[in-house]
């Protein structure tokens, strides 16, 4: 019978009986273990224990070098936090001075780590006013899946390195001053699922062929940019997005009709770019549909007369400062949760509706700068209804020639203050919009 036995260390000692040396390997096993000679069909007692202690051996190294992995992947967080502390040149909150060697990295300020494995797994230092660029570093924080970096004002270019970020869900570096292109190889992040740098002085294309590949993509949010170029048809490869948001860039050409395939999309924002031709029909026909923003560019066509069967869910339409033409869209009182409401300077005709008012939660209207009327009493009949709006906190003005047919049958009293252009003092008489915010527009914009 072969004897193992556990010393009170907590190491083993092996003594062969035909040999007078012994072998001491480290390892904690507290126990008294008896080996049959015969165990497995081995009758060599020597052989048998050779057996033993190459498994023994393969085990501990195989413990001591998942250990000395996982620390070596813990140092490699750490540095690469570090790295990213150098450069920043000014932190006046101090948010960064828990980033030293007195306390592990996990404990740092806006760094999360994962349980499991202690590593880093989120970076959040939004609105912290940091200056300076950031490091490319981060790319080697492989478990990372949250970068908050938004309302601070880092600069230079977003690292290339990002896209080694394979379990990145989450990057918001909105409101900063990063400049540069999009990385395209940000395509490799197939986890993600929001993408945020409004607000930043990021120039050339949207790299939307490469980021077509982001199947999880739901947000892509790019406003206030420099950015260039068309928007390509493979946008509709995105089957998950939800919200497009480039407003106030320089893109130009048409929105593709394969928009129309986004199932899931809710939110269209595409205002002041040099965007011009129609906006894709199917757009129209989805019932996710809650904002429709292109405001100030060369769109041209008809609204839908049925957009507000479609659209039931619609709460933003603007289309001000386009080449809009045909009858105000009636259908839209039907879409009950409208807040926003700009047709402003296009060239829309026709009545509007008298039960205008039967949105209740409408908190902008703007209508200026088009040809509704026919230049009768009937055309300000709306006015009335807009007492049910009791949200209503922005109007635009009115013009000369609808308020002199409006005097045609109102008080005498407000006749002179109507006739010198003061749409405040008419809807005051109804008691609507008593603290509006007032948008004024020249009479010769008519």
């Amino acid at each position: 019978m072969q004897k193992i036995t556990v010393d009170c260390v907590g190491y083993i000692s092996r003594t062969a009986r035909t040999r007078n040396s012994s072998t001491t390997f480290p390892i904690r096993i507290q126990q008294l273990i008896e080996v049959p000679n015969t165990m497995w069909g081995f009758r060599s007692s020597s052989t048998l224990a050779n057996i033993f202690l190459l498994l023994l051996v393969a085990m501990i190294f195989s413990v001591s070098h998942v250990s000395a992995s996982k620390q070596f992947q813990n140092e490699t967080d750490r540095l690469a936090l570090l790295e990213f502390k150098k450069q920043i040149y000014n932190d006046p909150s101090g948010v960064l001075k828990s980033w030293n060697h007195s306390q592990h990295h996990c404990q740092w300020e806006g760094v999360t780590c994962g349980t499991r494995h202690q590593r880093v797994i989120a970076l959040t230092l939004r609105h912290k006013q940091l200056s300076g660029t950031i490091s490319p570093h981060v790319g080697n924080l492989s478990f990372m899946r949250f970068i908050h970096l938004e309302e601070n004002q880092f600069h230079g270019e977003i690292p290339q390195e990002f896209g080694r970020l394979f379990r990145l869900r989450g990057l918001n570096l909105s409101s900063n001053a990063i400049g540069g292109e999009i990385p395209a190889n940000l395509s490799y992040c197939t986890e993600l699922i929001n993408i945020s740098m409004h607000d930043n002085k990021l120039e050339g294309k949207i790299p939307i062929d490469q980021l077509s590949s982001l199947k999880k993509l739901e947000g892509l949010v790019l406003f206030v940019n420099n950015l260039t170029g068309k928007i390509p048809s493979s946008i509709g490869n995105l089957s998950s997005l939800t919200r497009l948001a480039f407003d106030f860039n320089n893109l130009e050409g048409n929105l593709p009709m394969e928009m129309g395939l986004l199932k899931r999309f809710a939110g269209l924002g595409a205002a002041e770019n040099n965007l011009s031709g129609i906006i894709p029909a199917s757009i129209f026909n989805s019932s996710a549909i809650t904002v429709i923003s292109v405001a100030g560019n060369s769109f041209h066509g008809s609204l839908p007369t049925n957009i507000g069967l479609t659209l039931p869910n619609l709460k933003i339409l603007g289309v001000s400062s386009n080449k809009f033409y045909g009858n105000f869209p009636t259908s839209i009182t039907n879409a009950s949760g409208l807040e926003e409401l700009d047709l402003s300077r296009n060239k829309f005709k026709g009545q509007i509706p008298t039960n205008l008012g039967d949105l209740t939660n409408l908190q902008l209207l703007n209508l200026a700068v088009n040809l509704f009327g026919s230049h009768s009493t009937e055309d300000l009949d709306f006015i009335a209804s807009l007492t049910n709006c009791s949200n209503l906190s922005v109007i635009s003005e009115l013009f000369q020639k609808d308020l002199e047919i409006l005097s045609t049958y109102i008080s005498l009293p407000l006749k002179k203050t109507i006739l010198q252009g003061s749409f405040q003092e008419i809807l005051a008489n109804y008691k609507i919009c008593k603290d509006c915010v007032w948008t004024k527009m020249s009479c010769q914009d008519r």
